[in-house]
């Protein structure tokens, strides 16, 4: 899981598309913290900018006095595929003789990664990263440079025979394109500023913060191409390229991953995790005192669940919002240490009570343990957790950070276990049936770190 960003200018003389692909990534730094970078054409070459960090400490004003274009791409990284080192940030850039001529940013993972890298690498073509987003853009510049495909053709190849999820724009000197994977499993966006400006993201709240109008969301195996003479849709047959009639939607980021208050597959986050919290509600037989979110994603979970039973809604935890997600840290110790730098529970407030905590989900549950405890010493009488997805049982292999099923706590344990090791005093989750019940075309959905049904095929 990443966030991207693509700016076009129909104006040549506007020269801010690199600062609006800063906000726009300001506005998706939610969906990766590790690294960021840009990429724009300066007129002359693609000029490229990337660096470990977040985007307002990268792209600082002195950095973005030089940099003018009409046409830019971005991207934040969360890492999934590849180890954390600047080698792996993204936009990646294609040379030849003549200088720098593609660029490309992706979100997304490809299964069968290394059958299509040694595929290439056969071919003498040379890597410099272990990076899904720098294989897309080598293979397409094969195939166009090599082969001489057309860049559409050379597009179309990738959705022939790559695997997984990709959401991507691609920077050719002064042309923009945009392209989804046919299964669509990551969100990606399309808006249009008053001016003709033409922007791709990963969520509507990058649109939003530029102030575009969203005009739809890019479909799957879809190729949009801008240029100086405007913009055109290449509308391919996505049951061309998959094995099953429907899309892939991934469910985790209307629960998880997206900012509530963007528009994703069709869905405003936020009002889908209050139907969440009131469907979790549903059952309960154990009433608390207070509702208690674990800050952010939760929040509107545990407002729809407080509403639906007239349980007291408080912030009983506040977080430190300049601390990063700490379910997408790249390693365990930091995930460990970020939890106490992250929440604090308000002083007074839980002793004596009776808390039902709400998170939107469990994936190791170090984390929801090490909150429990710190619910407890602030005197906390019961502490009652609620979840507001299925158990986590599966691996992701198409943007999550979930490699191995063992690390998978509802692979290992019981409710009834896992309640013991959270020390929480009792659990309770939404089962799948329950999810697909939210959702009216949830054929449309992914549910696979859920229940195992992989839609999107996976390599041998």
């Amino acid at each position: 899981m990443c966030g991207i960003i693509g700016i076009f200018q129909r104006d040549k003389k506007s020269e801010s598309a690199s600062r609006l692909a800063v906000l726009g990534l300001f506005a998706e730094q939610h969906r990766g913290q590790e690294s960021c970078g840009i990429a724009y054409f300066d007129g002359q070459k693609i000029q490229l900018i990337k660096k470990m960090g977040l985007v307002k400490e990268v792209f600082n004003e002195k950095i973005l006095e030089d940099m003018h274009s009409h046409i830019a791409i971005g991207h934040v990284r969360y890492p999934t595929k590849g180890t954390s080192d600047i080698g792996n940030a993204q936009p990646h850039i294609f040379s030849n003789l003549s200088g720098p001529m593609f660029a490309l940013a992706s979100n997304g993972d490809i299964v069968n990664y290394q059958e299509l890298r040694d595929e290439l690498e056969s071919k003498d073509v040379f890597f410099e990263s272990d990076n899904d987003g720098e294989l897309i853009l080598k293979y397409i510049a094969y195939y166009h440079e090599k082969q001489g495909l057309s860049i559409v053709d050379s597009i179309k190849n990738v959705m022939r025979h790559f695997q997984g999820s990709y959401s991507a724009v691609l920077l050719i000197k002064d042309e923009l394109y945009a392209f989804r994977d046919p299964y669509s499993n990551r969100p990606f966006i399309f808006g249009e500023l008053d001016d003709g400006t033409y922007v791709f993201a990963s969520e509507s709240c990058s649109i939003d913060i530029i102030r575009a109008e969203f005009k739809k969301e890019v479909s799957p195996s879809e190729i949009i191409h801008v240029s100086g003479n405007g913009m055109r849709s290449i509308q391919l047959n996505p049951e061309e390229f998959r094995d099953r009639k429907h899309t892939a939607h991934c469910v985790f980021e209307l629960i998880y991953f997206s900012r509530p208050d963007s528009v994703v597959y069709n869905h405003a986050v936020y009002a889908f995790r209050e139907i969440l919290g009131k469907k979790l509600a549903e059952k309960e037989d154990i009433i608390a005192d207070v509702v208690i979110p674990v800050p952010d994603s939760s929040n509107f979970i545990a407002l729809g669940y407080a509403k639906e039973l007239g349980i007291d809604f408080n912030f009983g935890l506040i977080r430190n919002h300049y601390v990063g997600r700490t379910f997408i840290a790249p390693e365990q110790t930091i995930r460990d240490e970020n939890v106490s730098q992250k929440f604090n529970p308000l002083p007074g407030y839980l002793k004596g009570k009776k808390v039902t905590l709400i998170d939107d989900s469990i994936v190791r549950g170090t984390t929801l343990r090490k909150i429990i405890k710190m619910v407890r010493n602030h005197g906390a009488k019961e502490v009652h957790v609620r979840i507001g997805s299925p158990m986590v049982k599966y691996s992701c292999y198409y943007g999550i950070d979930t490699p191995t099923m063992e690390e998978l706590i509802a692979n290992q344990k019981t409710v009834e276990d896992i309640a013991a090791f959270l020390q929480a005093d009792s659990l309770r989750y939404l089962t799948v049936p329950e999810l697909k019940s939210l959702i009216k075309d949830n054929n449309d959905f992914c549910f696979a770190c859920f229940d195992g049904n992989y839609p999107i095929h996976l390599k041998e």
